[in-house]
């Protein structure tokens, strides 16, 4: 595998702003995931959830939902810990445009109508960090040490 791809996606600034925006969000993330995948913090599970995206139009229901689920939990897992934040973000962000789109455009912008203000936030959250990558207290941090 080509080093030079691997070290640019891996490596970002020697700074610790990411990890401020790398630890909420990775929870948030996780947690969202969590209730998608095992019906978690009040969740439907795969199940539920792939009922709900095939009612919406999201079809076939259940890949959709283990695909936004996996997407959510394990991405979010990997911006928490700064491992592959880049590709990791990058995926984030396009679960947040179709979940904005698909599901809370209609509802203006407010989160009390349903709204995608939050959805919004986390899609400005993981574009920053498909910017920046994971800063200084990250896996990628150590690992672009190792690459030459």
């Amino acid at each position: 595998m080509n080093t030079s791809l691997i070290k640019r996606l891996i490596t970002s600034a020697d700074s610790f702003a990411p990890l401020a925006l790398r630890v909420p969000a990775g929870i948030i993330f996780m947690a969202h995931g969590a209730q998608k995948l095992f019906g978690a913090f009040g969740g439907y599970g795969l199940e539920g959830t792939g009922q709900w995206m095939a009612s919406i139009g999201l079809e076939p229901g259940m890949l959709m939902a283990f695909l936004a689920g996996s997407g959510e939990f394990f991405g979010g897992l990997f911006i928490l810990v700064g491992l592959l934040t880049r590709p990791a973000a990058f995926v984030l962000a396009i679960t947040m445009i179709v979940a904005i789109v698909s599901v809370h455009l209609p509802n203006g912008l407010f989160m009390s109508n349903g709204g995608y203000e939050f959805g919004l936030s986390l899609l400005a959250i993981a574009v920053s960090l498909v910017v920046s990558g994971a800063g200084k207290v990250s896996v990628d941090s150590l690992l672009a040490k190792r690459v030459r």
